[in-house]
């Protein structure tokens, strides 16, 4: 293990959009220089446009604020798409939670922290860990 963790967009959501009781723990993960994919910055600008009527001039804000305190940001690639698609043919992952899955382990993450996956499962050297859960 590497030590190197990925957040999927929950994470981010929390961190930045949030205001309840996951947030202290949500900022504690994005400002200890992480992992993400360009999926995940496209998930967090609809959430925020969607569910949080941000205006596009503070959501670049944030992702600016962001992409200037994770370690990384992966592509979307043909080679994760496939990875991404064995993951959900194979363990009935949705393809988008799979595409997470497959970029978390195509970076070389050893976990990937997430609140809505399979918290304990490890899929291809990934361990999911739900931060959240009791």
């Amino acid at each position: 293990m590497n030590g190197r963790a990925f957040l999927d967009t929950n994470i981010l959501i929390y961190a930045v959009l949030d205001d309840g009781p996951k947030v202290e723990t949500a900022q504690f993960l994005v400002a200890s220089g992480a992992v993400i994919s360009v999926q995940v910055l496209n998930e967090f600008a609809s959430v925020a446009r969607r569910k949080f009527n941000k205006t596009w001039a503070e959501i670049g804000d944030a992702l600016e604020i962001i992409r200037s305190l994770v370690l990384e940001i992966a592509p979307l690639t043909i080679d994760a798409h496939d990875a991404a698609f064995a993951i959900a043919a194979r363990l009935n992952y949705g393809v988008y939670d799979a595409m997470i899955i497959a970029s978390a382990a195509g970076t070389g993450c050893d976990v990937l922290y997430s609140e809505d996956m399979r918290h304990g499962q490890v899929i291809d050297g990934v361990r999911i860990v739900n931060p959240f859960a009791p």
